[in-house]
């Protein structure tokens, strides 16, 4: 035998590296971590399918009702103009909430974390709203998938309810972490 691959020292080595480093491979904590970043992806994924469904009802709806201006019409209608205003705002509403959720911090796996906060359970919390998350995402999303810009448009008091719902998800999660 000639000692070269002793599992003995050389797996302390490793975990004491783990250790130091703040992970281990089978600590619940680190697949909670991993869960909690997937969930939270899933949401933006499909925040970012409503996002592309406005932008595409907002260019169906300008070349339906903004055409290029004529000699018989040099102004577009007022009207047209602050409907389709109001998708891009929409559209621009939906991006940052998309932004906002890609951005949001997992809790710290430091000592001085540990210390004060049980990682698990926090984690299991988090978990609890991404799933909200993600039925409020999805949710926007099929309001506003394979519409045309007027559909959308009847929909907005509905899309601005459901932005509204999900930026308090996201307060709420948000106050998890730091309390």
């Amino acid at each position: 035998m000639s000692g070269f691959y002793d599992a003995g020292p050389l797996e302390q080595i490793a975990i004491n590296l783990f250790h130091g480093w703040g992970y281990n491979f089978y600590r619940l904590e680190n697949q909670l971590r991993a869960d909690d970043q997937l969930v939270r992806s899933k949401a933006a994924w499909l925040l970012g399918l409503a996002a592309s469904a406005i932008a595409a009802a907002e260019t169906d709806y300008r070349r339906e009702f903004l055409p290029p201006p004529s000699r018989a019409k040099p102004f577009a209608d007022e009207a047209a103009v602050a409907a389709a205003q109001k998708l891009e705002r929409l559209h621009r509403d939906v991006c940052a909430v998309e932004s906002h959720l890609q951005q949001l911090p997992a809790p710290e796996n430091d000592r001085m974390t540990q210390r004060y906060r049980q990682e698990a359970p926090t984690l299991k919390t988090l978990i609890n709203y991404d799933q909200l998350l993600i039925g409020q995402c999805d949710l926007l999303r099929t309001l506003v998938t394979e519409q045309n810009g007027t559909a959308v448009l009847e929909k907005a008091p509905q899309i601005e309810e459901g932005l509204k719902a999900i930026r308090a998800t996201l307060i709420s999660r948000e106050a998890v972490l730091h309390s």
